[in-house]
């Protein structure tokens, strides 16, 4: 569900930078998906595409492909005008984003 393999490159596996990176995403990630709830009840697809494509080179970068795939399927769905499908897609990001937070929290007390 996460693969560090990028990350590690990108800082030259130097723990403080790795720490960092991490507790970043950590803070950012449920902020973005907390607005994108909104965006969703406000039915603001604009919005909720703009917030799924900004946390999408997050995700790649803490490599969670699947949440990075769930999040290109939602900017596709508001291009499509595919709004019946972007609940269920916005559910499932939540439940990765979730999953590979606790993975993350757990990884971050290795640096």
């Amino acid at each position: 569900m996460v693969d560090l393999s990028f990350l590690k490159k990108f800082t030259k596996d130097d723990p403080k930078k790795m720490h960092r990176y991490i507790t970043l995403y950590l803070d950012v990630a449920p902020k973005t998906f907390e607005e994108m709830q909104r965006n969703l009840i406000d039915k603001d697809w604009e919005q909720l595409r703009i917030n799924a494509h900004s946390l999408k080179p997050q995700a790649d970068f803490m490599g969670i492909a699947s949440l990075k795939d769930e999040l290109i399927k939602i900017e596709e769905a508001v291009k499509d005008n595919n709004l019946d499908i972007i609940e269920t897609l916005f559910n499932t990001s939540v439940s990765i984003s979730v999953q590979s937070e606790m993975v993350l929290k757990e990884l971050l007390d290795e640096y």
